[in-house]
């Protein structure tokens, strides 16, 4: 059975759930899954799980993301992108290269933000847009989240239109919304703000350079093997062929590091484990002096995958 990640470059115009439908039909199997949206007017790194290696995913949502982007400063949208209708205008003309700086930094690190009212976040057991669509005036309580970086690359000026376009990339924790930064950023300085362009180009260690278009994958699809998933994604741990025999049937096995240590595996963010021929067995957290299996996966998850793909 086909098992692996599949980093996919998202076109334009797709929700997530097109891509792991497309995907089903490619690796032949109802079992897909993604590791975090990406918004239908957003491109780029979405990883989906196949198969065994849809237990991987929950590990990678919590991941940081990276992202390029275009701000647009002097237009509110309702969805704050370009996706939606402009609801306020304000001249962004006097707005100076120093102030757009300032408001950036303070944008920077440790942040409380306010998600988009038309984001997909349940309030009341139903998704904030669809509230939003059917009239209602959504409000969503400010959450925690750090932005480890936001660089300005270039700042483009339409002073007839009173609007001022930033080329940005931002680094975030897992939560952030991009749409509410640029909302915020406009906010800000006065003028209001929407997004018009967003490209995620990383999602903790999986980048844009492994990822393939959807048109690329029929042809050829490219799985990354789970063992070679896991060792890029958390701390590893190998194992002797006794160790590997233990974890097998579910035992405990002495932990991998002191306990209370930086390098001790937790539950949250467990260490993967492998066998001497470099398969992934386990997935294991530290429990004292002991080490306990998280997940235990069956053997054969060795080489990387290839499959020929139909349409």
């Amino acid at each position: 059975m086909l098992s692996g990640l599949v980093i996919v470059d998202k076109p334009q115009g797709w929700t997530s759930h097109d891509v792991v439908g497309r995907m089903r039909r490619l690796a032949g199997t109802r079992k897909v899954g993604h590791a975090g949206t990406l918004d239908p007017m957003a491109t780029g790194v979405l990883v989906l799980g196949i198969n065994k290696a849809t237990r991987l995913l929950t590990y990678i949502v919590g991941t940081s993301k990276t992202y390029t982007a275009t701000i647009r400063l002097g237009q509110s949208t309702v969805t704050d992108d370009a996706e939606g209708e402009v609801t306020a205008t304000a001249s962004a003309a006097g707005i100076t290269d120093q102030q757009i700086d300032d408001g950036v930094a303070a944008l920077t690190g440790d942040i409380q933000q306010v998600p988009s009212s038309v984001s997909a976040i349940k309030v009341n057991g139903e998704r904030a847009y669809a509230r939003v669509r059917s009239g209602e005036d959504v409000k969503l309580a400010a959450r925690p989240v750090t932005i480890h970086r936001f660089d300005v690359h270039g700042i483009r000026r339409d002073d007839a239109a009173g609007v001022v376009d930033l080329d940005v990339t931002v680094e975030c924790s897992s939560g952030t919304y991009i749409r509410a930064l640029a909302r915020d950023l406009g906010n800000g300085l006065g003028v209001g703000g929407h997004l018009t362009a967003l490209r995620r180009t990383q999602v903790g260690p999986y980048s844009l350079e492994q990822a393939r278009t959807l048109e690329q994958l029929a042809g050829e699809l490219n799985v990354l093997d789970m063992s070679l998933a896991a060792r890029a994604l958390m701390p590893n741990r190998e194992l002797t062929a006794e160790e590997t025999a233990e974890i097998s049937f579910g035992r405990r096995i002495a932990a991998g590091a002191a306990p209370g240590t930086a390098g001790a595996a937790t539950v949250e963010h467990p260490a993967a484990a492998f066998a001497p021929d470099g398969s992934l067995v386990a997935l294991l957290a530290d429990a004292g002096s002991y080490a306990k299996p998280v997940l235990v996966f069956a053997p054969g998850t060795g080489p990387a995958a290839t499959a020929p793909a139909e349409a």
